[in-house]
This record gives C-alpha cells, structure tokens and sequence, in this order.
C-alpha cells in the first residue's frame, strides 16, 4: 500500500508540474506576479498532495519569530518537501541554487521564469558569493525574501557540513536579520527515495539572527548551531544517529 500511495502521488506531482510549468512557459510575456501565484499554487497543491496521497501532514512551530520586513532564510535542505512548502508559508522568496537546473527542460525554464532565482555556478568559490550578495541585496530592496539551504545539497537524514557563507555574507551586507529553519522531513520523506511514509513533518522556525555584531562566519555557526540542535530535538532519525535529544534552552 505505500508504495501504491507513494506511485500515486509521483504520478500526480509529475502531472500536474508538467501543467503547471507549460502555463508558466506558454506565458513568458505575463507579469512576475502572475508567475510566481501560479508557482505558490502548484506548490500548495503539491503539499496538499502529500497529505491526500500518503498521509504526510505539516506542521509549523515558531511563526513568532517571523520578521516583519524581508530577510534571508535558511533552512535545513533534506528532501522535497521543505522547497515545497516554505514557497507556499513565507512572503514572496527567490532561491539561491545552483545554475545546472535552470537548464532542464520545462521544469528548470519555468522555475527561472516564476521565481527568478539567483542561480550559481557552485564551483566559482567567492565569485559565487559576491554574485549571491549583490542579487540578493536588489531583492531584498526589493521586498522578495531569499532562501537559501546552507548545506548546497539534500542531506541524508542525521547529517550535515559545514555551511556556506553566502547566506550569512548577504545578510550581513544587506543588514538583514536571518531565519534559521529546522524541519524532520527527512525522517518522512528521504531523499531519493521513491517511498513517503505518513507522519507529520514539524517545521520550527528559530529566533532571527543578528548578523551585525560579529564576522560571517561567526554568524554561520551561530545559525547551524540552533538548526543543528533543534534537528536533534524534533528528528527521530538523528536521536538514532546522535544520542538522545539535545535539551531545550531558553533561547529556543
């Protein structure tokens, strides 16, 4: 039965992106708005698609944190289901990612036309940061929020490395809070797998992060150290790798 309800909803999701993307494209000439309600409506349709299709439920914890004005975002990058639904929870956002999927045909055109991301090149070092800080400072003026998954790749459940320092650079620069995001998708929904077990996936929105008082890197720590410590609080799957859960502080 899970993996009848898991082909159900592949098939679905394929489906209904392949419709989604062919508007977005057969309508380059619209304005971004138009783009980006049609990106935000596939998503929701995709995360309700979840629940309907293999009883995966989200929750979110945290929403008192959220800034009112635009910041960065950065947000543990573990499976599908986190780029899915922070489009569909947060204000209008672009991505950071890297440039090789904008080159995939309908569904990399259509996502360079809805989200208007800033796309890299992963291998270029401080070129790709410089370029990060600069489009991302003119999003920010902008109002459009910027995510970014520090960790440049999905990460099997319990791991991590070290965090880039674009995200932390821009806030910086652009004097910005950050909104740290922990989420245990990756207990639910693994990455590269094609099975989804049902399970309610706990999206924990942290405290902002001053970027001002202390170097880049400081803040980057600070970041992975709050993302980090809560995943081991709300994953099972890094109990079972880690020990038990970290305890919980009055900062959380």
């Amino acid at each position: 039965m899970l993996v009848l309800r898991s082909l159900a909803y592949n098939i679905f999701g394929f489906g209904s992106i392949i419709v989604a993307a062919t508007i977005v494209l057969v309508t380059f000439w619209a304005p971004y708005r138009f783009h980006w309600a049609l990106c935000v409506g596939w998503c929701r349709l995709a995360v309700w698609g979840a629940d309907f299709f293999c009883g995966i439920k989200t929750e979110v914890e945290g929403v008192e944190n959220l800034p009112d004005t635009p910041s960065v975002i950065m947000i543990k990058h573990t499976s599908t289901l986190e780029t899915l639904w922070q489009v569909t929870y947060f204000p209008q956002t672009t991505w950071v990612l890297k440039r090789e999927i904008l080159y995939a045909p309908i569904f990399g055109w259509a996502i360079g036309l809805a989200l208007k991301p800033i796309a890299i090149n992963r291998g270029a070092g401080s070129t790709a940061v410089k370029q990060v800080i600069q489009q991302g400072k003119q999003k920010l003026e902008e109002g459009v929020w910027v995510t970014i998954f520090p960790e440049g790749t999905r990460m099997p459940p319990g791991e991590t490395r070290k965090y880039g320092i674009s995200g932390a650079a821009l806030a910086r620069e652009a004097n910005v809070p950050i909104v740290p995001v922990a989420h245990n998708a990756g207990d639910i929904w693994t990455r590269r797998s094609f099975t989804k077990r049902p399970g309610t996936v706990r999206f924990v929105i942290g405290p902002p992060v001053d970027p001002s008082g202390q170097d880049p890197k400081e803040t980057n720590r600070m970041v992975q150290r709050w993302i980090e410590d809560k995943m081991l609080e709300i994953s099972t799957v890094y109990q079972e790798k880690h020990g038990a859960p970290a305890p919980t502080s009055s900062d959380d």
